[in-house]
């Protein structure tokens, strides 16, 4: 487990890295994120994927427990 968690965290901290050091051409802005960011519909985005993101965060926790719950049930 500790493993993993290290790897992960390696792999999210080497894609932090890349993206900081790209240039890209100066003229892409994207017309749709301009729109949103300018109606304040920007932040309903941001709002609705951080809730589906905490959702299945806490999803996968509550699965976990109850796994593990049964795994030490069938332990004993």
């Amino acid at each position: 487990m500790k493993k993993a968690l290290i790897i992960i965290l390696l792999f999210f901290s080497l894609q932090g890295f890349s993206q900081q050091s790209y240039e890209g051409p100066e003229n892409t802005k994207v017309e749709m994120a301009e729109s949103f960011r300018s109606n304040g519909k920007i932040y309903v985005v941001v709002a609705v994927l951080t809730t589906v993101l905490v959702g299945m965060i806490s999803y996968v926790i509550i699965l976990d427990r109850r796994i593990s719950k049964v795994e030490r049930s069938t332990e004993d």
